[in-house]
């Protein structure tokens, strides 16, 4: 069965860390762009962090310099590290994976999301 599953968000202060993990079973997460996006309640959700299935990483501007995005390709896990955590960051986070079938039409997987709380 398909299926991604965040964790790792919480409470936390102004200028502190989290690490937040998305694992994912029932597909490999090498053959897929992956992402984290993030949404605020009646707001769109928007696109955090990139990872490519070459390994390329792409940042929102918003984000540069303190958050990491990453793979572990042998636990099939994909990772955001977030430091320096602002008021702003607080929002739901979630993992995203994308690919094209044998049709060539776009797939896509979404986690349950895990909340962040940055407290000001």
């Amino acid at each position: 069965q398909v299926q991604l599953v965040e964790s790792g968000g919480g409470l936390v202060q102004t200028g502190g860390s989290l690490r937040l993990s998305c694992a994912a079973s029932g597909f490999a997460i090498s053959n897929y762009v992956m992402s984290w996006y993030r949404q605020v309640p009646r707001k769109e959700r928007d696109l955090v962090a990139t990872l490519n299935t070459g390994g390329n990483i792409n940042y929102a501007d918003s984000v540069k310099g303190r958050f990491t995005i990453s793979r572990d390709i042998a636990n099939n896990t994909v990772f955001l590290q977030m430091n320096n955590l602002k008021a702003e960051d607080t929002a739901v986070y979630f993992c995203n994976a994308v690919a094209r079938d044998y049709t060539h039409r776009l797939v896509t997987y979404w986690g349950q999301g895990t909340q962040v709380t940055v407290s000001s």
